[in-house]
């Protein structure tokens, strides 16, 4: 027994390890609960926030392309949630045909955004993949004339929850004598999901594709060179990154009942970028801490510092708002000065930037 587990990479130690993990997730949503539902609504918001940024990794961390119009994908994944799932049009679909379709879309949105972008690099692509974010934003904001497609701004409410069977995941219910709410089956379901998509990547990452995404990323004349069909895997690492966008999209429409442009701004594609560079580009555990760390400390300061002021000055001096944001700029400029690698970054990365500054100082 002992022999196989070594022979797969697994030692006892790590295998206990797995469980106490297993068991600390398992229980997380019922400990954060005993604080209120609202806590388990943040940390669901955390798991889309790490499927978003492990979509995004691909295409900046693994192939090394600068998107700042991930969000559009997002917004794609949502809208189809909500227009085949609300009554809108009168179509309630059931999940199993809209996640796909949202997939789909959201994959197909991808390559068109990669399609012409593929011989820009650097400021240049970031520029167009902001405008191409920016024009989807737009265009849902304004498809409510001459045929009202997408509600304007007023967006699209009353969206069916994810359902399977007569079992829904946005109400309360109990089973087998434990009492879940919304939020609590939710956060399985997003757990699950963000599981299977940790998978995927890692299995990217080291696979012949992944290979070739870190070619292109160090040198993609090299990477040509040597044979690599830099136009296809550029494409292909748009479409991944773009397919993970569209699921975490239908999963928020459908968790939240209620989808509008606003919610797809600039400011979110920017967040998101911020979360991958925060965490290490192109580390999958890094990328993770990073996405969990900027998606729950915001609230976290919103619940602490206004009671801090009170209890200091005896009113609120400064708006935790403002707070929040100008903690935000100062941990990112703080990373970029002492770990421009990122909080968690990988071997290999951490080999690169050491080596770079011991060339620069020769």
């Amino acid at each position: 027994m002992n022999a196989t587990l070594k022979k797969n990479g697994l030692t006892a130690r790590n295998l206990a390890g797995i469980a106490l993990i297993g068991v600390a997730l398992a229980v997380l949503p019922f400990v954060l609960g005993m604080a209120g539902q609202s806590w388990v609504r943040i940390l669901n918001f955390a798991l889309l926030y790490v499927m978003l940024s492990l979509g995004l990794n691909i295409v900046v961390g693994f192939a090394g392309l600068l998107d700042l119009g991930y969000i559009a994908f997002y917004a794609v994944g949502a809208y189809v949630w909500a227009l085949l799932a609300s009554p809108h049009f009168g179509l309630h679909l059931p999940f199993w045909a809209i996640l796909p379709i949202a997939l789909a879309l959201a994959c197909l949105f991808g390559v068109l955004l990669g399609a012409p972008t593929l011989k820009l690099r650097g400021d240049y692509l970031a520029i167009v993949t902001l405008g191409f974010g920016e024009i989807i934003r737009i265009f849902l904001n304004n498809l409510n004339a001459p045929v009202n497609i997408t509600n304007g701004p007023q967006g699209l409410n009353r969206i069916d929850t994810f359902k399977v069977g007569s079992f829904a995941f946005g109400r309360t219910e109990t089973l087998m004598g434990i009492r879940f709410t919304g939020p609590e089956k939710y956060y399985y379901l997003l757990l699950g999901l963000t599981l299977l998509i940790v998978l995927v990547c890692v299995r990217l990452q080291n696979s012949r594709i992944g290979r070739a995404w870190e070619a292109i990323r160090e040198d993609e004349i090299a990477a040509k060179a040597m044979g690599i069909n830099t136009r296809n895997v550029k494409l292909l690492a748009f479409a991944m990154g773009a397919s993970f966008g569209g699921v975490a999209g239908a999963l928020f429409a459908s968790m939240q009942g209620f989808v509008s442009p606003e919610s797809f701004s600039l400011m979110e594609s920017i967040s998101i970028l911020c979360m991958v560079v925060l965490g290490g580009m192109g580390h999958i555990p890094g990328v993770i801490l990073g996405a969990l760390i900027l998606a729950a400390l915001p609230e976290f300061l919103r619940a602490v510092v206004e009671p801090l002021q009170n209890m200091l000055f005896g009113s609120v001096v400064l708006d935790p708002e403002g707070i929040r944001m100008l903690l935000f700029g100062l941990a990112m400029v703080c990373v970029m000065l002492f770990r421009p690698a990122g909080l968690w970054p990988s071997a290999v990365r951490r080999r690169e930037l050491s080596s770079r500054n011991r060339g620069g100082e020769s």
